[in-house]
């Protein structure tokens, strides 16, 4: 009964939204394509399939949790109109607030570790965000962005930090949004789901509607770069939090396990670690194979699917996310002095090497 629910509602969440015109860009968010990635799913024998939500009006799978966020501080009467939104990102959650507070009529002060690429800085100005660049510290660190957020938002009049890796409204826009519509635009056919956690909210709020939609017969397997301790937390049963590199990627990896991804985590079946040179091989092979332009986030996302597809065998269907595009990191994924000093240029096969078009 619950699935035959969970999947109903799944269901008029994407037919109504997809009847007619929206209510501005805060109605336009989420409903994005589900994509049929063709070549791994001909080489694999699975049905491959990326959630596009470099799709959404502005540009990534963030516009979900930037819109809950900050409809959640309206509820709790925490920002009324002529407000402030304060939010430390970095970048992608910070961009998709930025235009939601142009929407709502707020502004938006976005705190952000200086490591961040040039690319969503400029974005982020040309949205009318104060941005405010800091040195990247560990979280424990007073310093850190988020904590400098924080005081930031408390220290003004009708301001509200929306804190967004512990801020439940974050994973609750993946229960309601993004886990019904995988649910119906495979039909109730999914076999597994994998994707990267940065703040969990994707990852856990996803999990859990899929889990329950159907009856836990869903596999999750989080997908983990270097230097983050969630594939060891997983893999040891939460007996572990070991960390070591570094990565090339932006928004995902942690060193903690956050209250949006606490409550769903015994959920998580399995873990992967994607290395950065699968992650940089994927994303160009994406772009020659399926003209699909994605950041590295999203790649490795893919690169995990393809590696649980393999796992798997033939016939089964796995959906991940293709959280954002190339074009928020393009001067760095496609110089060749970039990819040569982190090590990753001979990563790339010779026959993609033409993709690489800056010095």
């Amino acid at each position: 009964m619950l699935r035959r629910r969970l999947y109903s509602a799944g269901a008029r969440h994407v037919t109504a939204a997809a009847a007619g015109p929206t209510n501005g860009f805060v109605g336009a968010i989420g409903n994005t394509p589900l994509v049929r990635i063709n070549s791994l799913s001909k080489e694999t024998g699975c049905e491959i399939l990326g959630k596009a939500e470099f799709m959404n009006p502005g540009g990534s799978v963030k516009d979900r949790a930037a819109r809950f966020v900050v409809e959640d501080a309206e509820r709790r009467g925490l920002v009324r109109r002529g407000g402030t939104i304060v939010e430390g990102t970095a970048g992608n959650t910070g961009i998709g607030l930025a235009h939601v507070c142009r929407a709502k009529g707020y502004r938006c002060v976005i705190y952000m570790p200086d490591t961040q690429s040039r690319e969503k800085m400029d974005l982020l100005r040309m949205l009318g965000a104060d941005v405010r660049a800091v040195p990247a510290v560990a979280f424990d660190n007073a310093d850190n962005y988020n904590h400098q957020a924080r005081r930031h938002a408390e220290a003004l009049e009708n301001a509200a930090w929306t804190n967004q890796f512990d801020n439940t409204a974050n994973r609750q826009a993946h229960i309601e949004t993004t886990g019904p519509e995988i649910w119906a635009q495979t039909g109730g056919r999914v076999d597994a789901f994998t994707c990267a956690t940065g703040t969990g909210g994707t990852l856990a709020g996803t999990t859990r509607f899929l889990k329950e939609a159907s009856d836990g017969r869903v596999r999750v397997v989080a997908a983990d770069p270097p230097g983050s301790v969630i594939y060891s937390y997983i893999k040891s049963g939460g007996k572990t939090m070991e960390r070591g590199g570094s990565s090339i990627t932006e928004g995902i990896g942690q060193g903690r396990i956050t209250a949006n991804l606490q409550p769903d985590v015994h959920l998580i079946d399995d873990a992967l670690k994607i290395p950065d040179a699968d992650t940089i091989r994927m994303l160009y092979r994406l772009l020659d194979e399926e003209g699909i332009y994605l950041g590295a986030s999203s790649a490795l996302n893919v690169a995990a699917a393809y590696e649980l597809a393999k796992t798997l065998g033939p016939g089964k269907t796995v959906v991940t996310i293709m959280a954002d595009g190339a074009y928020r990191y393009q001067s760095r994924l496609f110089s060749r002095a970039w990819l040569e000093a982190k090590g990753l240029a001979d990563a790339i096969p010779a026959h993609l090497q033409k993709y690489i078009a800056l010095a």
